[in-house]
């Protein structure tokens, strides 16, 4: 299975074509995007070529082909699902491997290491997961 994962796209324009440009060129059978999608959120500079609404309409395009996984990060809002055609408000999701591996996907600010976090909300996952 192939996988392209991308996270913290913060409205850039830019760099959500640069995804773009790599998901035409690798074909992968998945996209996880790890949140931070739309928004730059209060404590970030405006990122290169800030456009949200490009974004937009890059990820409903992606979501068209059914690949597409999404999680919300740490800046996500409601109105983010508002405008956007797949679900981004989840904490985590997971996705199965061919070999029945069971693979974890999350922005890092609920389940990952820090004072913020809780690593003790990881969930239990099968042995090579």
């Amino acid at each position: 299975m192939k996988l392209i994962i991308a996270s913290d796209i913060h409205g850039s324009a830019y760099w959500a074509e640069r995804l773009m440009s790599v998901i035409d060129h690798e074909r992968p059978d998945h996209v996880v995007l790890l949140g931070d999608l739309l928004y730059h959120g209060p404590r970030n500079d405006l990122p290169r070529d800030y456009a949200p609404k490009r974004v937009i309409a890059l990820l409903n395009e992606l979501a068209l082909s059914g690949r597409l996984v999404a999680v919300r990060g740490n800046c996500e809002a409601e109105v983010d699902q508002m405008v956007l055609d797949f679900p981004c408000m989840a904490d985590s999701a997971t996705l199965i491997d061919p070999q029945g591996r069971t693979l974890f996907c999350t922005h890092g600010h609920v389940f990952g290491a820090g004072m913020h976090n809780s690593v003790d909300r990881v969930p239990c996952l099968p042995q090579g997961s």
